[in-house]
């Protein structure tokens, strides 16, 4: 199983971005879905999270800015980020629990991160 994270970018505060992960190779079903970032010098933070019924969860520093959705056909997660601040700016990644069959015990993996530089 693999996690592309893409749509990372430079953008003016104020601006949208638009985060996709696709997962590719053996997968049976993606349960629970969750964005993370990692600034410089810091540690990597929770920021959104989504389960297979869709329902939805926001760390509070972006609550009200950022959605996270999911196309289930299409085995891809979203993050619209709206209102950018510069205190956004990050590597954002992806992390996915994925079962294989319909038997494994269900794994996270993680993608490979996206740079996202909010200028001010």
């Amino acid at each position: 199983v693999q996690l592309q994270a893409s749509g990372g970018g430079l953008v003016q505060a104020g601006g949208s971005l638009r985060l996709s992960c696709a997962a590719s190779g053996t997968i049976f079903s993606i349960d629970y879905i969750r964005w993370y970032r990692q600034a410089p010098g810091k540690q990597r933070e929770f920021i959104a999270a989504i389960t297979s019924g869709g329902s939805t969860n926001y760390a509070d520093s972006v609550k009200g800015r950022f959605t996270i959705s999911r196309d289930n056909a299409k085995n891809t997660v979203y993050l619209q980020m709206n209102s950018l601040k510069p205190e956004d700016t990050a590597v954002y990644y992806c992390r996915e629990r994925i079962s294989r069959t319909p038997y494994s015990v269900p794994d996270d993996y993680w993608g490979q991160g996206t740079q996202v530089t909010v200028s001010s």
